[in-house]
């Protein structure tokens, strides 16, 4: 489905955010299959599925410099993908970015296949030479290379049959100040003790996760001793009860006195902030009427006309 390199003679630039949109589209599809797959082995799973989405940036002459992208849904049905939504977001850049323009699209995956030809394909009313990018999910640690590929679409005679193919295209990475400090901030999130899967964001999420397990079942074995010491299974320890009645007694009370009082004063509060927006909201209103009103009036004096309010 793809020849060696292209011949168009285009310059790719492409940005880092790009790459982390599609990482990121990713990586919440995969965890959402894992998510409602609860209890499945994980060698049982089926691979997580491809994601689609739009390619968005400039073209000044020979360079294409691709900025940023966002995510759409895939039709299986008709090869394409969703253009309503496609239009919107569309409309909605170019409203913040108005140089920017939808350059092609990209998905995830080893290799470019024959139905990607028909998405390219229906892409090709908004841009006649649209870009694909291709990111493999896979890892590969001996590969030093970015795993992102960028496709061009170039027409062929194979046989006496003219035929579209993918040709590949050289590229360059592209940054800002901004994403280069981005970039930055999430390569120091390096794996803690020199695993593979965790960072120390992830280290330390799972240490909460895993002292909130711990904390759950100490408090059910307590739990479990006091109700059998009431069924009268086992004798009643006076001095445990005395540290269970203190362990409570330090815990904050959400029906006392003071929370309330601070409940009511959080409250009363966030109902004057919305009471002065609605009365400002209000003034201006009012403001604005009181000046349609004295502008007609003005202008009924100067024409010596007479106004008659009913």
């Amino acid at each position: 489905m793809a020849a060696a390199s292209s011949a168009s003679g285009l310059s790719f630039k492409l940005h880092p955010l790009v790459i982390v949109n599609i990482s990121d589209h990713h990586t919440r599809v995969k965890a959402q299959n894992q998510h409602s797959a609860n209890g499945v082995a994980a060698a049982s799973l089926p691979p997580p599925p491809r994601v689609f989405g739009c390619v968005i940036g400039v073209q000044r002459g020979r360079t294409v410099e691709i900025f940023n992208g966002f995510e759409l849904l895939y039709d299986p049905v008709t090869y394409s993908l969703d253009r309503s939504f496609l239009e919107k977001k569309q409309e909605l850049y170019k409203k913040v970015f108005p140089n920017f323009y939808i350059l092609g699209w990209y998905s995830t995956g080893s290799e470019a296949l024959e139905s990607d030809l028909q998405i390219h394909k229906t892409l090709m009313d908004i841009n006649e030479s649209p870009v694909y990018v291709l990111l493999n999910p896979s890892i590969n640690h001996s590969q030093k290379d970015l795993p992102v590929t960028i496709y061009e679409s170039e027409l062929h005679v194979i046989d006496g049959i003219p035929q579209l193919l993918f040709v590949r295209s050289n590229y360059t990475i592209e940054t800002v100040e901004a994403e280069r400090i981005s970039v930055d901030h999430v390569a120091h999130l390096k794996p803690a003790d020199g695993g593979s899967a965790a960072t120390q964001l992830a280290a330390h999420l799972t240490g909460i996760h895993s002292a909130m397990k711990m904390l759950n079942s100490r408090i059910r074995v307590v739990h479990q001793y006091l109700a059998s010491m009431q069924r009268g299974d086992i004798p009643l320890d006076n001095s445990f009860l005395r540290q269970v009645s203190s362990l409570l007694r330090r815990l904050p009370a959400m029906e006392s006195e003071k929370f309330q009082d601070d409940f009511l004063m959080e409250y009363n509060d966030t109902l004057l902030v919305n009471y002065l927006a609605m009365l400002t909201n209000c003034s201006s209103t009012l403001n604005e009427l009181v000046d349609k009103f004295s502008t007609t009036y003005d202008r009924h004096s100067k024409r010596g006309g007479r106004t008659v309010f009913i």
